[in-house]
């Protein structure tokens, strides 16, 4: 994202850390020194490189300061090392290859499954002995029991018992806000808990809850997969559309919530002040995660990799680490949809929004809902600055509309896998015994043997 690659401006650091300007301009004198002497007569090469970009008002570019400084580049995930290397700082990568690496990031067992998710843990660690917590590969022995129909029920029963504890903190917290909610526990947990960002794309999950409340208002005796959509996370305080789309989330649920029409079939839900505590009760009642980023954006995600470890299924495109992720699990055990990033840069130059808009009869019954203020009748236009965001100056630079055509199919063959529990169970164990590689314990185990240089010591017990 832009926003990772910070640009200071020069004035600013010249009133405020004079001497560190000056360190940098020396620096950056002998890097493009360094440059002139490997690639000889490029100038467009030497401003492209250089730290101190220049034009109106010059700026430190702070991330080719790191890259001249540091002695290792590192991306969090496959496709993001891909992109680092083809793109972002390609010249870089010609220069110096060597300092770019891989190093795909992890999550730790022991509180993301042992600690947050004792019901699942316990049964677990009755099954294949305690040695996962510090080896997640021994999850591995899991798998000969996705087939174990005993076995399943048990796993079922742990989810449930998580999910009555979510529901619990979910009626908690709306009866705190002086509201009630009603919760159907065997409904579909879908869960989507992550920073509120464009890129990261509540907004597309927005719109299939709205065409999900659609379908049922449109045939509400119609065999609908019960659904509870449970969203959350924070927006950076100056991040207008980000809030707005918060708000839109939690009008929806307000229409849908307290439609008898919908009855038990769709709840959509918004928890306030999302936080790691509460994280520890969301992953292990999840049954599906949204990792649904605009391909090429997502740099690793390791909400994906929490969420799998406690055996939701993922619906996601080809992004971070869900790539990896995917090839652990099986193509089986994931809901993949939507443009891969090389079809993303293809698109872009020449996008339409309008095209998808006009094609999908779904997506513009949604869009004019959220338009003419059908969610929020008491100021007509209070969302139209989102949908300006994806048909008018905004161009919907995360293409939502070129990817929901997909996402709804996806979504579709979701409910249709949910009506099979037995199914979707195999799914869940299968994706759990394939989680080894996403430990921190490999990840600082790479970065320890190819970045840092240490070696291991053992400990000896007193």
């Amino acid at each position: 994202m832009p926003e990772a690659l910070e640009r200071w401006p020069v004035a600013l650091l010249g009133r405020v850390l004079p001497r560190h300007l000056q360190l940098i301009y020396e620096i950056n004198q002998r890097f493009l020194n360094e440059v002139r002497q490997r690639f000889p007569n490029d100038d467009e090469r030497y401003r492209r490189m250089s730290i101190i970009e220049e034009g109106q008002g010059q700026r430190v570019r702070m991330a080719y300061l790191a890259i001249v400084g540091g002695h290792a580049v590192n991306g969090v995930a496959a496709l993001h090392t891909d992109i680092l290397k083809a793109d972002v700082f390609q010249d870089f990568y010609e220069m110096w290859p060597e300092k770019f690496s891989n190093k795909t990031n992890g999550i730790t067992p022991r509180r993301w499954l042992k600690k947050a998710n004792s019901p699942l843990a316990d049964l677990i660690t009755e099954a294949i002995g305690n040695d996962w917590g510090t080896d997640l590969f021994q999850l591995k022995r899991l798998v000969p029991l996705a087939a174990d129909a005993a076995f399943a029920d048990k796993w079922r029963a742990a989810k449930r018992v998580n999910k009555l504890r979510l529901m619990e903190i979910i009626t908690g917290q709306y009866q705190r806000r002086g509201q009630t909610i009603t919760l159907n526990p065997d409904s579909l947990f879908d869960c989507q808990v992550k920073r509120i960002h464009e890129y990261k794309r509540q907004l597309l999950n927005a719109l299939h809850a709205i065409t999900l409340y659609n379908r049922i208002k449109d045939k509400p005796h119609g065999a609908h997969v019960p659904r509870t959509i449970i969203f959350g996370g924070k927006a950076a305080p100056g991040y207008f559309l980000a809030k707005l789309i918060i708000k839109l989330i939690n009008a929806i649920g307000d229409r849908v919530n307290h439609d008898a029409d919908v009855r038990d079939m769709l709840r959509v839900v918004f928890l306030a002040d999302y936080r790691v505590s509460l994280a520890e009760r969301i992953f292990p009642a999840a049954e599906l995660s949204e990792q649904i980023s605009t391909a090429g954006t997502e740099a690793s995600g390791t909400g994906n990799m929490k969420f799998a470890l406690n055996g939701a299924l993922a619906i996601g495109t080809m992004d971070g680490a869900n790539i990896e992720i995917r090839e652990e699990i099986g193509d089986d055990n994931i809901f993949i949809f939507g443009l891969t990033a090389t079809e993303v840069n293809a698109l872009k130059p020449h996008y339409n929004p309008w095209e998808y808009y006009q094609q999908h009869g779904e997506l513009r019954r949604a869009l004019d809902q959220i338009r003419d203020g059908f969610f929020s009748p008491e100021d007509p236009g209070l969302f139209r600055d989102i949908v300006e965001a994806l048909l008018g100056r905004g161009r919907d630079h995360y293409l939502l509309l070129a990817d929901y055509g997909a996402y709804i199919a996806c979504q579709e063959r979701v409910s249709e896998t949910y009506r099979h529990p037995e199914e979707w169970t195999k799914k869940s164990i299968r994706t759990v015994a394939h989680m080894g590689k996403f430990s921190t314990d490999r990840t600082i185990k790479e970065y320890a043997d190819e970045i840092w240089g240490l070696q291991s010591v053992p400990i000896k017990s007193a």
